[in-house]
C-alpha cells in the first residue's frame, strides 16, 4: 500500500481515505466529513439541503488542505499539473450546474411570488388566476428543459471522472484521489438537486395523478394531497395541474387554499437551498482560485 506524508495509508481505490497512525489532522477531518457525506446521499430521508450544509462542510476542508505547503508542493510539480488542469475543468463543470441550479430556483421564486399574489387577490377574476398559472407553469417547462442538459453535462463529466496514473508517484495518488472524490460526490448531489427542481418524479405519474385528482374532485374532499414522495416542487405542479383542469368552471376556493399552502412550502425550500448552493458555489470557486495559484507556483 502506498504510503504519503499527507496520509501514509491512502488507497486511490477505496471509497473512503484510511486513516493512518498518525496522519495530518486535517486527513481524519476530511475522511469523516466524506464518509457521513456519502452516508446521507444513500438515504433517502436526508434532504438537499441536509447535502449541501454537508458539502459545505466537506470543502472548507478541501480549501484548509490546499492550502497546506506540502500539498501545494506535491501537485506544483511539473507531472503533476495535467491533473491540477482535469480537477480545474471538473470545478468549472460544478460551478456551471451550481449556475443553471441557481436560475432555475430563481424562475421558479418569481413566478411563485406573482401567483401567491394573484391568489391573494382571486377576487379580480378567476380568468387571471388560469393566466398566472399558465404562466408558471411554461416557466417549469423552460427551467426543465435547462435542467435536462446540465444533467446531461453533469453525466458525461462522471463519464470522465477515472483518470490513468501518469507515474507512480504515491503522494500526488493520494492528493487526486481525495479530489477526485470531493469533486464525484459533489456530482452526485448536483444531480439530486437538479432533478428534485425538475419534478421529474410528477412528469412520470402525470396519468396516475390526473385520475386521482378528478377522483378527489368528485368527492369534494376538504384537501388534495399528491402522491407521497414527491418534493415541493412537485407537490406544487401536481396542484397547479389539478387546479386548471377545472378551467371553464368556477375554481373552488379548497383547490386554491391547497395551492396556496403549498406555494409557501415550496419557497421555504427555495429559500433553503438558494442559501445552499450559495455557499457551495463560493467554496468552489475558492478551490479553483487555489489550484490556479498551484499551476501558477
Amino acid at each position: 500500500m502506498a504510503v504519503t506524508p499527507l496520509n501514509p495509508k491512502a488507497n486511490y481505490h477505496a471509497r473512503s481515505i484510511s486513516l493512518p497512525s498518525r496522519p495530518h489532522p486535517l486527513i481524519p477531518e476530511f475522511d469523516e466529513q466524506l464518509c457521513r457525506l456519502q452516508a446521507s446521499e444513500a438515504t433517502s430521508s436526508s434532504s438537499i439541503s441536509h447535502k449541501l450544509s454537508g458539502l459545505k462542510d466537506l470543502h472548507d476542508c478541501v480549501d484548509n488542505l490546499l492550502l497546506l505547503p506540502l500539498t501545494q508542493q506535491i501537485l506544483a510539480q511539473h507531472g503533476h499539473k495535467i491533473w491540477v488542469d482535469e480537477l480545474m475543468e471538473g470545478s468549472l463543470s460544478l460551478l456551471d450546474a451550481c449556475g443553471t441550479a441557481k436560475e432555475a430556483l430563481l424562475q421558479t421564486k418569481e413566478h411563485t411570488n406573482e401567483l401567491q399574489s394573484t391568489l391573494r387577490r382571486r377576487r379580480r377574476g378567476e380568468y387571471r388566476i388560469s393566466t398566472k398559472v399558465e404562466e408558471y407553469l411554461t416557466s417549469r417547462k423552460k427551467v426543465m428543459k435547462a435542467i435536462h442538459k446540465a444533467l446531461n453535462n453533469l453525466k458525461g463529466m462522471k463519464n470522465k471522472c477515472s483518470f490513468s496514473p501518469l507515474n507512480t508517484d504515491s503522494e500526488a495518488l493520494s492528493m487526486v484521489s481525495m479530489l477526485r472524490e470531493v469533486e464525484m460526490v459533489t456530482l452526485t448531489v448536483l444531480e439530486s438537486l437538479l432533478s428534485s427542481i425538475s419534478g421529474s418524479t410528477v412528469r412520470s405519474k402525470s396519468s396516475s395523478w390526473s385520475l386521482v385528482s378528478k377522483l378527489i374532485h368528485h368527492k369534494q374532499v376538504a384537501c388534495e394531497e399528491a402522491p407521497a414522495g414527491l418534493t415541493d416542487f412537485e407537490k406544487v405542479d401536481s396542484a397547479l395541474n389539478t387546479l386548471i383542469d377545472h378551467k371553464g368552471k368556477s375554481v373552488n376556493p379548497v383547490h386554491v387554499d391547497n395551492v396556496q399552502n403549498k406555494l409557501g412550502k415550496l419557497e421555504s425550500s427555495i429559500q433553503d437551498l438558494e442559501e445552499g448552493l450559495e455557499f457551495l458555489s463560493r467554496r468552489l470557486i475558492k478551490t479553483r482560485v487555489s489550484l490556479l495559484n498551484i499551476l501558477n507556483h
